[in-house]
């Protein structure tokens, strides 16, 4: 069974960083995708940004330029490094994985790990 680990949430003020880190284990298909969404209070959840297995980014435009998304394979692991923060990206973020390639919507994924919260504070 896929389990997925996110850590670094916290409480920010509006221009600083955080570091999302999330950790995979128990997944069995060799290419795949990663990815992190998040959901705001009464909002549905979006992709922020993804990466393939061969390296391949994608970012909303929404956090262009202030995201950055990256992995490590060999250990499983994908990072998000939010920079220059703004109260509008707090929400509860995602990581995500699935085999292959997957789109822009959460049902196009098959296993989520459970949240981390982020607040950006103005």
């Amino acid at each position: 069974q896929v389990q997925l680990v996110e850590s670094g949430g916290g409480l920010v003020q509006a221009g600083g960083s955080l570091r999302l880190s999330c950790v995979a284990s128990g997944r069995t298909f060799g290419r795949y995708s990663m990815g992190w969404f998040r959901q705001a209070p009464g909002k549905e959840r979006e992709l922020v940004a993804a990466v393939t297995w061969g390296g391949s980014t994608y970012y909303a435009q929404f956090v262009k330029g202030r995201f950055t998304i990256s992995n490590d394979n060999a250990k499983n692991s994908v990072f998000l490094q939010m920079n220059s923060l703004k109260p509008e990206d707090t929400a509860v973020y995602y990581c995500a994985t699935s085999p292959y390639s997957a789109g822009a919507l959460p049902r196009d994924w098959n296993y989520w790990g459970q949240g981390a919260q982020v607040t950006v504070s103005s």
